[in-house]
């Protein structure tokens, strides 16, 4: 369980370096908060160090408190606040003093809202376009409660990518997820988004939660089956004592196995598979931007974006 010692493959470099503290101080200016801090993710140093490039930051809009009550999440549950008016251009203002090319958009849950929060989450994205058509916009969405005005809000204000986590596998959605959040919701959320849109899709599947691998091939199978583009599997880590256990440390073996399934198996277009990759992950947007800005291949992609995590 998660009182065990964490195998050597999951160290943690620390945060550091100048690109770092840049960043740091450009969002504290604006009063934005992102992901990469608000759940602890252990990807940040990396991220934002801007080891291999400008370096890279997931902005979370709609403040720093969910409505939902995920049993593996860090985020804050409760007391809702009023959205920020400001906070679509302040994220524009900030992508351009950074001088990112590539952005990451998530958000926490905003149930309380009647539109979920998506018109903001919508303006967010057409801000940073008008701004400079050339940056790549990812989103990380909720499901909006599966309602089709809300995702069609995300669609029509035209991001490069739309994710939408999956999570875990279906008998595991509770208690991972919040009751609120289900399966095959999710599921109508990528589809739709296939359906009407041709904007990259990508999810997520955290392993180590008790899962079995014939469940893992089931999840991946259905994902296909609504036609997701990209996938990312990582390892679970438990943010606090507070939340769910870790059940077990997956081998990075195993994960690697997961994506050649995936990708050679299955036909994804790409899969980010390893105990420290997390949805918004460093690999998988190298994919993206080389597929889009370059124009190259699949397998020329894919390559750039192995090298590049290695």
């Amino acid at each position: 369980m998660s009182s065990r010692r964490k195998p050597d493959w999951l160290k943690m470099r620390p945060p550091a370096g100048q690109r770092f503290t840049e960043i740091k101080q450009s969002l504290r200016d604006r009063n934005l908060h992102t992901v990469c801090e608000e759940a602890n993710c252990p990807n940040l140093g990396e991220c934002w160090s801007g080891r291999d490039g400008p370096g890279t930051a997931t902005f979370m809009l709609m403040g720093d408190r969910c409505s939902r009550g995920c049993n593996f999440c860090d985020v804050q549950t409760g007391g809702m606040e009023p959205l920020d008016p400001d906070e679509p251009a302040n994220v524009a203002e900030a992508v351009a003093d950074i001088g990112l090319d590539y952005v990451v958009l998530t958000s926490v849950d905003r149930d309380d809202l009647p539109d979920q929060g998506a018109s903001h989450f919508a303006q967010t994205i057409r801000e940073i376009k008008e701004r400079d058509p050339s940056v790549l916009v990812e989103v990380l969405i909720p499901d909006f409660q599966g309602r089709p005005d809300c995702v069609r809000q995300i669609i029509e204000a035209g991001p490069d990518v739309i994710a939408h986590n999956i999570e875990t596998v279906e008998r595991l959605q509770w208690p991972v997820r919040d009751r609120r959040a289900r399966y095959d919701q999710s599921l109508s959320v990528l589809e739709q988004v296939e359906r009407e849109s041709d904007i990259y899709t990508k999810t997520s599947i955290m392993l180590g939660l008790g899962e079995y691998d014939h469940e893992i091939y089931q999840t991946l199978s259905d994902l296909r089956e609504a036609d997701v583009d990209i996938v990312t599997l990582g390892q679970y880590l438990q943010p606090s004592r507070s939340h769910l256990d870790v059940f077990e440390y997956v081998h990075p073996d195993a994960f690697e196995t997961w994506q050649q399934v995936a990708e050679d198996e299955l036909g994804f277009l790409y899969c980010a598979s390893g105990p420290m990759v997390r949805s918004s992950y460093k690999a998988g947007e190298l994919f993206v931007d080389a597929l889009l800005r370059d124009g190259k291949s699949v397998d020329q992609a894919r390559a750039e974006a192995r090298a590049a995590s290695h």
